[in-house]
């Protein structure tokens, strides 16, 4: 839990996670969605993931310091979404083992108990170019059997859709405040990939709603290096904002 004897909190660790869902992505323009996905993505940018592209969220692409370093018209954002070079990191309010993903509502669609964001980008966005998940809190309630509508495309969905559904689509990675975890399994269902220290197998089991592959021998999310917590605390989020999403 320490780097050169400094706790690192769950919080950091989420943000590392997060930020590696970037790494070998290449020029590609990261669009996170979520305080510790900023930060994670910001921090990618500085570290390990210098060609990425980073957006001010409406039409300009910025630098480390926010500054405009160009314009992204919505003409070349959308030929990069079509032709895959843009990585998301969504939020979900539920998903399940084939990474299908619901942002719209809780229930039965016709009349439901809770309606929510709405579908929004959420088909385009995973039929189009990579897209990972991030989950503040994990739980049943969010990581379920079957979810009540698919908004974001998962694999068994895509798979029956064919080829134009499959073309660009891939779910690299889903990361809670419990750990971190993958599709790369034969079936394309959900897998541990790692643990956040802290935090046993027996907890992520507990509050999944379906079986997980993984669960035997799952490693533990890296820490961050000395560099890397310096740009966290004190360059990228001074004001501490990562903590009102996952306390510590």
């Amino acid at each position: 839990m320490t780097t050169n004897a400094v706790r690192v909190t769950r919080a950091e660790y989420c943000v590392i996670a997060c930020a590696e869902a970037w790494r070998d992505n290449g020029e590609v323009l990261a669009s996170p969605m979520g305080t510790i996905p900023s930060i994670g993505a910001r921090l990618a940018r500085r570290t390990f993931a210098p060609d990425l592209l980073l957006t001010d969220g409406e039409a300009m692409l910025v630098g480390l310091d926010g500054e405009p370093e160009g314009w992204l018209p919505y003409r070349r954002h959308l030929t990069m979404v079509t032709g895959g070079r843009r990585h998301v990191m969504m939020g979900a309010s539920q998903i399940d083992r084939f990474g299908n993903q619901n942002i719209s509502c809780i229930g039965d669609w016709s009349r439901p108990a809770r309606q929510l964001l709405g579908v929004r980008g959420a088909p385009v966005n995973t039929l189009n170019n990579p897209v990972s998940y991030w989950v503040p809190k994990h739980s049943t309630r969010v990581f379920v059997p079957k979810v009540d509508m698919i908004c974001g495309v998962g694999y068994d969905s895509a798979a029956a859709a064919g080829p134009s559904a499959t073309r660009f689509h891939r779910i690299p990675r889903v990361v809670s405040d419990l750990g971190v975890f993958d599709f790369a399994t034969p079936d394309h269902t959900m897998r541990l990939v790692s643990l956040h220290p802290g935090v046993a197998v027996e907890e992520v089991r507990e509050a999944t709603a379906f079986e997980l592959s993984g669960l035997d021998g799952p490693a533990s999310t890296r820490e961050p290096t000395t560099a890397e917590l310096r740009l966290i605390r004190e360059v990228i989020d001074p004001d501490g904002l990562r903590d009102r999403e996952v306390g510590p």
